[in-house]
């Protein structure tokens, strides 16, 4: 069967791998590493980790490959700020997967089946403190459904438990759920296919949900069409690019095994429960194969792991979207991916109509389930930036006119804070300033003036006679570059009964009362007055 065209390269996870070294994104571990040591390791550095020879098999092993926005940028082969716009384009442009035949399947080079199979040479490494076991975290599955035929395709860890068998965690709604559930009814296996070592494109196709096939997801996003094979004992395809398949089925007994506890992506462990069993049937690899982890669960570091990474702008461009149908002019979203990816957003907008943050709050929980807390901005406001944040925070916002509380609110079924509960309550904040009234002094900015006009007048008379000023515009208008002289003259227009100010703090040159600055307009209430 000929591969038409279709690239067993390009994608392949240790290019990428190679172009974050070149990006000096990735922290290389030449020397001989155990695998208890691996996750402390990544937890201890923002670039993603190479292991040259981890554990006694000596593999080599990479983790945190879509950590940071600077490495999705560079899967999508666009800029930081190109991300939201590239991820619809993409999506927006279907593309066709294109079977190739077993022997040009990179995943197909080496080929382990039946009584040689054996887990325990894989690197299922130790993870967080409480985990049930070692885990094998970076799993993407494939399944078709028996009832629709249409293909599935989803992310899974898999901790191990023997030569041949794993756990893993179908407790979670899903699509596989639902498939798997159906298939125990029925009394019948369900066939799965794991990959192990993807590009970071196929994760964000393996998370994302919608109607169809599924699998052609992982050609769409990587925009353009992708090699797939069929597994060796079942019918089911996968990305022939791959570094590694676990080929095998969930046995018909349904939930039937412990597993976990597990740190989870809110940074908080998910409590045993009863999932199904895996059962490998065949395990099939590159000869060079590069081995690839996930830390879920890592509180110290979840800004890094890639699931909040990539959960992070996927949110933020979703939010976007929402925002443009919603709003005049938004301006930013970011969501901090420690809050687990998907929790708390923080939005700016330039306030076009009154009640504008409010309507955005609002549409953004209607559209996005997984927000929990929405803080909205005036667009003077860098939303990066977490001085700014708590300065527009401490003095835009009261509690009794601008919080918005929402409850009985579909939840994240891992938030600890919901107890067990499927529902709760989500808060907005409007964090902006009271619409209309931008120009007033009280809700302006303070910052230092920066003097680099040139003169334009000689004396103070002649600026304040071509319109009301500021004393630093008029320093700046008379290319002083002391400013004491300025308040002297004004002093002595004062005298001579010729200087106005209005209750922004402007000089006016007016009639008044010699010796007494003339009050132009009401004074805003002194909040001091009567203390």
């Amino acid at each position: 069967m000929p591969s038409r065209n279709v690239d067993l390269d390009k994608y392949r996870l240790r290019r990428f791998v190679e172009r974050l070294i070149d990006m000096d994104e990735v922290e290389t571990h030449a020397e001989a590493v155990p695998l208890t040591r691996l996750s402390t390791i990544i937890e201890g550095t923002d670039k993603a980790v190479l292991f040259k020879r981890a554990g006694p098999e000596q593999v080599e092993i990479v983790a945190k490959t879509a950590g940071s926005p600077r490495r999705l940028a560079a899967a999508f082969e666009v800029s930081e700020d190109k991300l939201h716009d590239e991820y619809f384009r993409r999506l927006a442009n279907p593309q066709p997967v294109v079977e190739v035949a077993s022997g040009e399947a990179p995943v197909h080079e080496v080929k382990i089946t039946g009584k040689d199979v054996d887990l325990t040479k894989l690197p299922f490494h130790p993870q967080h403190a409480y985990d049930g076991s070692c885990y094998l975290s970076s799993a993407i599955d494939y399944t078709i459904d028996p009832a629709t035929g249409r293909r599935n395709v989803g992310c899974r860890r898999l901790s191990l438990r023997n030569r041949y068998e794993t756990g893993t965690n179908v407790t979670a709604p899903s699509d596989l759920k639902r498939i798997y559930t159906a298939s125990v009814t029925r009394g019948e296996r369900l066939p799965i296919t794991f990959t192990v070592g993807a590009h970071p494109l196929d994760f964000f196709a393996a998370t994302t949900r919608q109607g169809g096939d599924e699998l052609a997801l992982i050609a769409t996003f990587r925009g353009e069409p992708a090699p797939v094979v069929k597994s060796l004992t079942n019918d089911i395809l996968v990305p022939a690019d791959a570094e590694m398949t676990l080929e095998g089925y969930l046995d018909e007994r349904g939930y039937a095994e412990p597993e976990g506890p597990y740190g989870e992506y809110m940074g908080y462990y998910g409590a045993i429960h009863m999932d199904p069993v895996f059962h490998c049937t065949a395990i099939t690899m590159r000869r060079d194969a590069l081995h690839h982890t996930l830390l879920h669960g890592s509180a110290r570091v979840l800004d890094q792991t890639d699931s909040a990474v990539i959960s992070a702008m996927r949110t933020e461009a979703e939010a976007m979207k929402i925002l443009k149908v919603t709003v005049r002019e938004p301006v930013a979203v970011y969501l901090r991916s420690m809050s687990g990816g998907d929790n708390t957003l923080r939005v700016s907008i330039k306030q076009r109509a009154l009640g504008e943050a409010k309507a955005a709050i609002a549409a953004l929980f209607g559209g996005i389930m997984r927000l929990k807390h929405i803080y909205v901005f005036d667009e003077d406001i860098d939303i990066h930036d977490d001085r700014q944040i708590d300065w527009a925070l401490g003095t835009r916002f009261q509690a009794d006119q601008d919080l918005m509380v929402l409850q009985g609110m579909r939840g994240m079924t891992m938030d600890p804070s919901l107890n067990g509960r499927r529902t709760g309550a989500k808060a907005g904040f409007d964090c902006t300033k009271p619409f209309g009234r931008d120009g007033e002094i009280p809700l302006t900015k303070s910052a230092a003036k920066l003097f680099n006009g040139p003169a334009r007048f000689q004396t103070v008379e002649q600026a304040l006679a071509s319109a009301p000023m500021f004393y630093a515009d008029i320093v700046e208008a008379i290319g002083s570059d002391d400013g004491r002289e300025i308040a002297i003259a004004l002093d002595e227009l004062r005298h001579a009964g010729r200087l106005g100010r209005d209750r922004d703090g402007r000089y006016h040159l007016v009639r008044s009362q010699p010796g007494v600055t003339a009050i132009i307009g009401k004074l805003y209430p002194d909040p001091n007055e009567g203390t």
